[in-house]
């Protein structure tokens, strides 16, 4: 069996999907995590296809380390999400050949459901325990709630702390404390800022903060850490187990947010998940995507030991805005808070190609601005 050819396709415009296909007539799907700079993966794509076609798709572990080792300048995140899908597509097509599900390459399943951390999305204290209440009353047993992110493209962080802390530390009153409650800021605060919102909420408001200042300097998240004592959930803009490396080593995440179309794929994120074990440090998935990426990070939690909960959509109040089933017919199976462990060969998922977009088209994340007009993170 060689790769016969590498195509690229857009289901809701911030979902690019790779296929792999092969002379057997077996195919596989990925799917690549850099939402927003789409372009930039599809030119590296193209790349690889030059020298993929006529190999052997279960050479997965070769496959990757060629894949990055061939540039001169290699890693990165733009390189990483290509890897990413192809690598995620190439489980696929080895466990279809095998007639296995993809957790069998990856040690064997060693559960039979992934519970699913949620988000509650509502912009007031009311909205925000109307819809945690419902997560607990259908099953949840984690969810987010967002903070406040300001309007019409602006953020200004000392404004969203201040009314954040005065809304989560209600949330928690009402929803009490067997629920596990976190909270994700999207890299949006400085060091200070995010030390002085944690210091606001009273003790236990909160079971993890996630990404609340940039990564690139793990020394910055040392200081943060050194003022705070809540969990860190970090990691999912990292694109290789090098970048986890800091921040397992020193203990500066207590999660491991790996995102499987970020990191390098599943052949990057099951190492980075024994690295993780080793310092008694739990997957928490980050899963923004489609049922593709959905799929390939249950298969990662099925077969791994350390795993708390995968970031989903799904909500008891709508229907998940990103598992469209025009483009991806519904395989894998949702209740209660969980997703089943498939056993189909493969992901379990498939892609009905007739429903991808035929152009692409780009899709452009906001550019947030302070009120004094400079520009801040999104």
């Amino acid at each position: 069996m060689r790769i016969s050819n590498i195509r690229t396709g857009v289901a809701n415009k911030t979902h690019l999907l790779v296929k792999v296909e092969t002379d057997a007539g077996i195919y596989g799907w990925g799917e690549s995590g850099l939402s927003g700079r789409e372009l930039g993966v599809i030119g590296i794509v193209d790349h690889y296809r030059e020298f993929l076609i006529g190999r052997d798709p279960m050479q997965r572990g070769a496959l990757w380390q060629e894949m990055y080792r061939s540039q001169y300048f290699e890693g990165g995140r733009v390189l990483a999400a290509a890897i990413s899908a192809i690598d995620i597509a190439l489980y696929d097509i080895t466990g279809k050949a095998l007639r296995v599900p993809v957790y069998e390459l990856l040690g064997g399943r060693q559960r039979d459901f992934v519970d699913v951390i949620g988000t509650a999305t509502a912009d007031s204290t009311n909205g925000l325990i109307e819809q945690g209440q419902m997560m607990i009353d259908g099953g949840w047993k984690a969810f987010r709630l967002f903070p406040d992110y300001g309007t019409d493209g602006r953020f200004e962080p000392r404004e969203s702390i201040a009314k954040t802390a005065e809304r989560f530390t209600e949330v928690r009153s009402a929803l009490g404390r067997k629920i596990v409650l976190g909270t994700d800021y999207h890299t949006r605060l400085s060091v200070a800022e995010a030390a002085s919102f944690i210091q606001m909420l009273p003790v236990g408001t909160l079971d993890f903060i996630e990404e609340p200042i940039r990564d690139e300097s793990p020394e910055a998240y040392e200081s943060l850490r050194r003022m705070v004592d809540i969990p860190f959930a970090i990691g999912e803009e990292f694109s290789s187990k090098w970048q986890f490396l800091p921040f397992i080593e020193r203990g500066l995440t207590n999660y491991a947010r790996v995102d499987v179309c970020n990191v390098g794929g599943l052949t990057e994120a099951v190492k980075v998940a024994g690295w993780a074990e080793a310092h008694y440090i739990d997957l928490m998935p980050h899963n923004p995507l489609g049922p593709v990426c959905t799929a390939a990070a249950i298969h990662l939690c099925a077969a791994s030991p350390n795993v708390s909960w995968l970031e989903s959509w799904r909500n008891p109040w709508s229907e998940d805005p990103r598992a469209n089933p025009d483009v991806y017919p519904p395989r894998l199976n949702f209740s209660e808070g969980r997703f089943e462990v498939p056993d189909a060969p493969g992901l379990g998922v498939d892609v009905d190609e007739s429903k991808l977009m035929q152009e692409f088209e780009l899709s452009e994340p906001p550019h947030l601005r302070r009120y004094d007009g400079s520009f801040t993170n999104w």
